[in-house]
């Protein structure tokens, strides 16, 4: 459908466009959804053409974004969390063409890639800190499954070891990756027996630096955005991914082997951050949980990876064969450089959070 074409069909569905001159282009990256942006000459929105082919439930989405809704109208945030307009019908989803499309109110600001300054590591997990604080009263189990299992690590794990077992021609580096990654059966155990002492509490689930959106001189957090990996988890897995893609000196894409390691100071930033925004519901296993959180989300995507790499690249986009392959190794050195940390982690942790609780 031609963009111009989608105008009169939303005037039509929500009231807020009715009787509009509206402009609509192309906004952002859109990796996943298609992204548009309209514009009447005083306020812009986003229109999101929602891509159901990732996400499999978007009525499970849209139910979970509607608890967030009503919670949102008496218990506000110290940022805007950018939800779907309900349409006329009182929905969020709107179909048009046979295409299910959502608006929301456009914030301006700017996003990240990576932190050029270690206080944005802490506004960052401060933002998401307190977001797990605030929706505490929804309760993580009213949340629908909106990606089912997406980060039980025993399952990634079991399925690892079936996909390689099938396998009988690895090279060399492949066979030392994979033994890494079976070597890793104690950390699964220790998820496994965190499963019956943690609180199901609402997580993002995808707690990227650029699923924020910052001030203009980046000073604080405007906006958390991309909630459609919301759904029931625990704590760690949002501080543990806020640890893998923040606290690592290079991206999960790079393959500059030696230079990839922890860093010990915005993992510090990270923790008082995400401590400040949660202490005051986090029972004593969860605070525990957090030091090893970033080993889980890190060994989580890595085994991902690997087995993407021996099904031969069927879930994650790759730019060369062996990219799923090398991002296993990224993860691999990164979760090694974590636990030959563990001490000085724990040093950190009980600074944080035993002189401050």
């Amino acid at each position: 459908m031609m963009l111009s074409n989608l105008i009169p069909a939303l005037s039509s569905s929500y009231s807020i466009l009715e009787n509009q001159t509206i402009s609509i282009s192309p906004l952002g990256e859109g990796l996943i959804h298609e992204t548009l942006l309209l514009d009447n000459g005083s306020h812009q929105w986003v229109l999101q053409g929602f891509n159901d082919m990732v996400f499999n439930f978007p009525d499970r989405i849209d139910y979970n974004l509607s608890l967030l809704s009503v919670h949102s109208e008496s218990h506000p945030l110290p940022f805007v969390l950018p939800l779907p307009i309900p349409n006329k019908s009182g929905n969020g989803l709107t179909e048009i063409g046979g295409k299910k499309y959502r608006l929301f109110d456009f914030v301006k600001g700017k996003t990240l890639q990576l932190i050029s300054d270690p206080t944005q590591a802490y506004s960052a997990s401060l933002a998401y800190g307190e977001f797990a604080a605030w929706s505490t009263a929804i309760g993580g189990e009213k949340m629908l499954e909106t990606i089912p299992n997406f980060h039980r690590l025993d399952l990634r794990f079991e399925k690892l070891v079936a996909v390689a077992g099938e396998k009988s021609d690895l090279s060399v580096e492949e066979t030392e990756i994979l033994d890494f990654y079976l070597s890793q059966q104690p950390l699964v155990d220790w998820y496994l027996s965190q499963l019956n002492v943690l609180p199901l509490r609402v997580t993002h689930n995808d707690t990227k630096i650029n699923n924020l959106i910052f001030s203009e001189d980046l000073k604080k957090v405007e906006a958390l955005i991309d909630l459609d990996t919301l759904m029931g988890g625990y704590l760690m897995y949002d501080f543990g991914d806020l640890v893998r893609t923040v606290a690592c000196s290079l991206q999960e894409t790079s393959t500059q082997w030696n230079a990839i390691h922890l860093i010990p100071e915005i993992f510090t930033q990270l923790l008082q951050g995400y401590w400040n925004g949660i202490k005051g519901i986090a029972t004593p296993e969860e605070l525990k949980s957090l030091l090893l959180g970033g080993e889980i989300m890190t060994l989580i995507m890595g085994l991902r990876f690997f087995t993407d790499h021996l099904q031969g690249n069927v879930y994650y986009r790759v730019t060369y064969p062996e990219q799923n392959f090398h991002r296993a190794k990224n993860q691999m050195i990164f979760l090694k450089s974590q636990q030959e940390n563990r001490d000085i982690l724990h040093e950190i942790w009980q600074k944080i959070t035993l002189t401050s609780s």
